[in-house]
């Protein structure tokens, strides 16, 4: 039946099919023989509880795994404590914005992807304060030091001419904005989901001060050198995929109630809300241009030396502060370059 229904040269080629697929499933099951090269392994330190503000993060973290990125995420809640993980070695990345410990006590620390710009919120409670005057010599809670809050709240006496009594650190935007409602603090800074959360909670009892826009980074990814220089693969998977959602959501901010959806990345004891939560979060996040498209790189980096330095988390005097000195730019034009060739080469495939 096969040597009639077939000539030698369709046998030939079957056989040699044949063999091959064999071969392959020999290969696969023979202890020592790995399968397809893996980009690696990331072990990433978060700085605050995962909540809805961490949405994008965790859905990057799955696409990497789907391409074969053994990445795991601790939550440390604590931007101090992320960053000595990240210098005992017992985290590959962590996130915050660690200018001032890069140039007291860890230089071999690099910046290398602008998560969002800052977007914070100075709040009172009106029974206590009204304006940025009234808080001087006031107690007055941030994330923590070094954070994007503390800068900002430095900057405001710098502007207004104050001083506060003291500078509480406080980790977690959640955490403060329920110490205000509950009426244990009166003046602090929180994000915008927590903005949303006083207004709606608050019965008229907070207000929000004004600050001037800035570009300067809210929360960063960063590394230590030779962790960079070693894991080129690994680092560029997640890049890439960090790039892919940002380009994503903001194209299309519905797309992260999608991903909580189909990835479960949230905890559920986040509230009934949680999709409604995501929903506003995201869509005003974008329309305030918060997620840069190309990871922010050298304009960041230039725009975050200036606000920090002006804010008095860096030191030196500006003309010495060099984006080399903080930022390794390259793992993101590597990772820039790959997103736009896929782009190119999907784009390519539509057409044909």
């Amino acid at each position: 039946m096969w040597r009639n229904r077939f000539s030698p040269n369709q046998r030939t080629r079957a056989f040699t099919v044949m063999r091959t697929l064999l071969l392959s499933l020999a290969l696969a099951v023979i202890p020592g023989v790995p399968p397809a090269a893996s980009p690696g392994s990331i072990r990433a330190a978060f700085n605050d509880v995962p909540a809805v503000e961490m949405l994008n993060f965790l859905t990057a973290v799955e696409r990497a795994r789907q391409r074969g990125l053994d990445i795991t995420v601790d939550d440390p809640r604590s931007e101090p404590i992320a960053m000595q993980a990240v210098l005992l070695g017992q985290a590959d990345i962590g996130m915050g914005t660690p200018y001032a410990a890069i140039q007291k006590s860890a230089p071999t620390i690099r910046l290398i992807y602008q998560l969002n710009v800052l977007r914070f919120f100075p709040v009172v409670n009106t029974d206590s304060f009204d304006s940025w005057q009234d808080l001087d010599g006031a107690d007055v809670y941030v994330h923590g030091h070094g954070s994007g809050t503390e800068a900002i709240m430095n900057q405001m006496t710098t502007q207004h001419g104050i001083m506060y009594r003291r500078l509480h650190y406080l980790p977690g935007s959640g955490v403060r904005a329920r110490a205000m409602l509950r009426g244990q603090i009166n003046a602090s800074i929180v994000d915008l989901l927590r903005r949303n959360l006083l207004r709606d909670q608050g019965q008229n009892r907070f207000k929000f001060l004004p600050t001037p826009e800035n570009h300067a980074s809210d929360e960063a990814l960063y590394a230590n050198e030779r962790f960079l220089q070693e894991n080129r693969a690994a680092v560029g998977v997640s890049l890439e995929e960090l790039l892919k959602v940002w380009l994503q959501v903001n194209t299309n901010p519905e797309y992260f109630v999608e991903s909580w959806k189909r990835h479960g990345s949230l905890r559920s004891n986040l509230g009934p809300d949680l999709e409604d939560d995501i929903r506003r979060y995201y869509s005003e996040m974008v329309k305030d241009g918060v997620f840069p498209n190309d990871g922010g790189g050298r304009k960041a980096a230039e725009a975050d030396l200036a606000f920090y330095h002006f804010a008095g988390t860096l030191k030196r005097d500006f003309d010495q502060l060099k984006v080399e000195d903080y930022w390794d730019l390259e793992p993101l034009h590597e990772a820039l370059s790959a997103v736009r060739q896929q782009q190119q080469e999907t784009a390519g495939a539509q057409h044909e």
